[in-house]
């Protein structure tokens, strides 16, 4: 029943995002609601400006990650590089966020590696895991930040993933990311894409735009921004990936991938965007068969056909498959972790610094 479910939410996913992009009659009929919303985006926005509605702001700088637009632009891999590059300046960052897919949203609670992604949610996880930094999930953003300046009082920065409408934590720097897709019709929910308008201004003192595509022509409707770059790290072993044991370093990354060629793999993502992984995977020379999942998927139940001998996943959806887990009840089975590796522009990582400096 559960994945009757998933498949009819994809379905109709699938369906929204042909009515934004082909236009027609359902369109014109959505359109009376999404001005509604754009002028509801447009009241709270105000609210906040004139001091009705009021921010919370906290002792150390903050720096918000979001997008404009639906679905997976790349916010997580943005904010894990970020983390690293503040790292490398020598702050000391934590991060905040809402925690998506986890049972109590409410709840504040600070992610440990080896938590289930039921407790915290696949994203805060995956930062986790990757960064080494405190995370703290919470619906109120504020009051997570505030819980982990509290237990982390040599944090010196707030990273808020996925916070750009959570207007009450203020902030001092805002990151707007978007990917190839840009501000797709132009319209917001549900007549299009967009969470706000794309020239909505920002609710920081410096707003950055980053653009996670490889394709030569700008995204369509997208700001000017920077582009970031991105490459698919070396397959891991699930079991290695989960133990934090990088991949074999006396093996190249040509090496690594030639090993997966003329085998037969299934790519499983359930990612915003799973084809941008399935086609990364093809340019890598292998032959794929897909597996485009919901966006979180829980793998409460194995998704994968019982024929299967190796699978290539993402690491958000690795966080979920327990290697002990999948020994027992898929022995044999080949789980292959592939990780996504973003590098900011060095102008941006330059002027989140000095701004951060003067703050």
């Amino acid at each position: 029943m559960a994945a009757a479910a998933a498949e009819d939410a994809r379905g109709a996913a699938a369906r929204l995002e042909a009515i934004w992009r082909d236009g027609g009659p359902a369109q014109w009929l959505l359109r009376p609601l999404a001005l509604l919303h754009a002028a509801l985006v447009g009241l709270r926005r105000t609210l906040y400006r004139v001091g009705l509605l009021r921010r919370e702001h906290l002792p150390v700088p903050v720096i918000v990650v979001g997008n404009r637009v639906a679905g997976g632009a790349g916010k997580t891999p943005v904010t894990i590089a970020l983390v690293e590059a503040l790292r490398a300046a020598g702050r000391r960052p934590g991060i905040v966020s809402r925690g998506h897919g986890r049972s109590d949203l409410a709840a504040l609670h600070e992610v440990q590696p080896q938590d289930p992604a039921t407790t915290c949610g696949d994203e805060p996880l995956l930062m986790r895991r990757r960064t080494g930094a405190p995370v703290v999930v919470g619906r109120d953003r504020a009051a997570a930040a505030r819980q982990l300046l509290a237990r982390h009082p040599d944090t010196d920065v707030i990273v808020c993933d996925d916070g750009l409408q959570h207007l009450r934590l203020a902030r001092d720097i805002e990151i707007v990311v978007f990917d190839e897709r840009g501000a797709g019709n132009g319209w917001l929910l549900p007549a299009g894409p967009l969470r706000e308008p794309v020239d909505a201004p920002p609710a920081g003192r410096v707003q950055l735009v980053v653009l996670n595509t490889d394709r030569a022509e700008p995204p369509p409707g997208a700001p000017p921004g920077e582009r970031s770059r991105r490459r698919l790290g070396r397959p891991v072993p699930l079991a290695r990936w989960w133990s934090g044991v990088p991949g074999d370093v006396a093996t190249t990354d040509e090496a690594a991938w030639a090993a997966l060629r003329g085998r037969r793999l299934l790519a499983s993502a359930g990612t915003g965007q799973p084809a941008r992984f399935f086609d990364a995977l093809r340019a890598q020379g292998l032959d794929l068969d897909t597996l485009a999942l919901d966006d979180h998927h829980d793998h409460a139940a194995l998704p994968w056909p019982t024929a299967t001998t190796d699978v290539l996943v993402t690491e958000k959806d690795a966080v979920k498959l327990d290697p002990a887990r999948l020994s027992t009840e898929r022995p044999g089975l080949r789980i292959h972790v592939v990780p996504l590796e973003l590098q900011l522009p060095p102008g941006l990582i330059s002027t989140v610094l000095q701004a951060l400096a003067a703050r």
